[in-house]
């Protein structure tokens, strides 16, 4: 069977377009090959359509959009969900009107599709306090034990996402004063982040243990399983559940029922806004490319300020406040005289 146009126009891409000319980041590439792979899914039940039979012409906006509510109704994805395979789709169909100008008013068809507004969510946070006890329950008299502490710390101190650290190489640190780690964040922008004296020292005793600070091993991976493969992020999650879980048998109510590896992130976020640090920095330190993407922290320790005023409020009671309007004659005299 001849492949189709929308077969040869994917593959290159995929395979050529984002990794060549976009720089992208081999997570992003995944991501948009699965929107494509639910499309095709979409495609083949819902609408009879074969994937070795689906051309460009079949993918017009009125699929797309019923391929978005087939999100939300078959497969219960969120609207974040939603608006992100939306943007995988229109990026593609961005490119495809560049290479194949024919389709142009098809492909602006699609691109002209809105994105959902979902209600936005708190920022959630740890306090500094958790943190600490997560940060303090690995053993580090174990060798897995030391590692997790690493993993752990590097993932509040440098506020990084998870893919960024358990892709870090041992070539990525510099214990010496002052030390660092290089991170390779979106769009292969690389940043630097600073690391306390203790979390260097915690780094020293991890790459001596294991054997990784000879010159030979600066390419390695920073982080292992127990099969001595590369850790991933669902096995990072895996050892901050561990330690969360065994944290919470100890401080009941300190920790919250789900901590998340990005909880880190945020938490690292909020810690240095309360400390005083401006948002410029806290946006180089999490590798935002916009101020407003890190604003969202600052809007969030509002709603954390105003919500302890509330709390609080009850317990303070306006002085020389009557208990009742009727009760204040002169007042009311004062307001029947209004009308006359």
């Amino acid at each position: 069977m001849k492949p189709t146009d929308f077969s040869y126009a994917l593959t290159k891409y995929l395979s050529a377009y984002l990794p060549g000319q976009r720089n992208a980041s081999p997570n992003t590439i995944y991501a948009y090959r699965d929107t494509f792979k639910l499309l095709l899914r979409f495609a083949e039940t819902e609408c009879g359509i074969r994937p070795e039979r689906l051309t460009i012409a079949m993918i017009d906006a009125s699929l797309v959009e019923k391929f978005l509510d087939w999100l939300g109704t078959a497969l219960g994805c969120a609207i974040s969900t939603r608006n992100q395979r939306l943007a995988a789709i229109r990026a593609f169909f961005r490119y495809l009107q560049r290479e194949k100008p024919e389709v142009m008013l098809q492909c602006q068809k699609i691109l002209g599709i809105d994105r959902k507004t979902a209600v936005k969510p708190l920022i959630n946070h740890l306090p500094v306090d958790a943190v600490r006890h997560i940060l303090e329950a690995p053993d580090i008299s174990d060798p897995y034990g030391l590692r997790d502490v690493v993993l752990l710390g590097l993932l509040y101190e440098t506020g990084a996402r998870v893919s960024e650290i358990v892709s870090l190489k041992v070539m990525d640190l510099r214990v010496l004063p002052p030390a660092l780690v290089t991170v390779l964040g979106k769009g292969r922008k690389s940043r630097q982040c600073p690391l306390s004296e203790s979390m260097a020292r915690n780094i020293a005793m991890y790459l001596s243990l294991w054997k990784l600070d000879g010159a030979d091993r600066s390419s390695c991976p920073l982080f292992v399983n127990h099969k001595g493969e590369q850790l991933t992020r669902a096995g990072a999650s895996y050892v901050l559940k561990k330690h969360v879980n065994a944290t919470r048998q100890r401080y009941l109510g300190a920790i919250p029922r789900k901590v998340s590896p990005h909880m880190l992130r945020h938490s690292k976020a909020m810690h240095l806004l309360q400390a005083g640090v401006n948002l410029i920095y806290i946006r180089d330190w999490l590798g935002h490319t916009s101020i407003k993407t890190t604003g969202v922290y600052a809007k969030a320790d509002t709603e954390m300020k105003r919500a302890a005023l509330d709390k609080a409020a009850p317990a303070v009671k306006a002085l020389n406040t009557p208990d009742s309007w009727s009760d204040d004659v002169e007042l009311l005299q004062w307001l029947n005289s209004l009308g006359q």
